[in-house]
């Protein structure tokens, strides 16, 4: 068996936010899993009819911390706004740093510090330029019932992970946040250099 297709529930909780509650749902191969990827659904959510969806990678820089470096935290509590208002999940798979965890992340930020931009950074320490996966996100989705979706994103790799997944994509939602002078060059190469469909620049 493939490890999206061994992806369970383990557990799930009631959890009351800034933008209201959510149900919490924690899903990984193994109920000792401390690390599991985490989905977060709006109360009573029909997933009969079509969703807003955000597949959202950890950042725990961005996320938890606030950094200004880059646009992740700001695309999730966009996400978490829009989706208690018009009913959806976010689906917050654990693949920091583009999927190279964050001690490597910090290296990279090292790097950029040097002069090199976010894809340069990666090539230089010997990663990939975005090594993050998305087939667990689609197994989640169907797990969880959902056969329809309005994506949160600005990334075309998260709208390539539908073609085939038998998980109709209606409508891709844009994201845009705050330009800042530390992100500026960052979001610049994400959307010369990764495609990112922003409309800012």
């Amino acid at each position: 068996m493939s490890q999206e297709s061994k992806l369970s529930k383990q557990a799930e909780a009631s959890i009351p936010t800034d933008w209201g509650e959510f149900m919490m749902k924690a899903y990984s191969v193994s109920s000792e899993n401390v690390m599991p990827h985490i989905v977060l659904t709006s109360k009573n959510l029909d997933t009969s009819g079509t969703i807003y969806l955000r597949i959202h990678s950890e950042c725990i820089t961005g996320d938890l911390f606030h950094s200004n470096r880059c646009d992740c935290g700001e695309q999730l509590e966009q996400s978490m706004k829009l989706i208690q208002e018009n009913g959806g999940m976010v689906i917050y798979l654990r693949q920091e740093g583009r999927g190279i965890g964050i001690i490597n992340k910090l290296k990279v930020y090292n790097k950029q510090d040097e002069g090199f931009d976010t894809i340069e950074a990666n090539l230089e320490l010997g990663f990939g330029v975005d090594m993050r996966e998305f087939k667990e996100a689609i197994s989640i989705l169907k797990q969880e019932g959902v056969s329809s979706v309005r994506l949160l994103t600005n990334n075309p790799k998260k709208l390539d992970a539908f073609e085939g997944s038998g998980i109709e994509l209606v409508e891709r939602v844009p994201l845009e946040t705050t330009i800042k002078k530390e992100n500026e060059g960052y979001l610049k190469t994400k959307k010369e250099g990764l495609g990112h469909l922003f409309d800012s620049f």
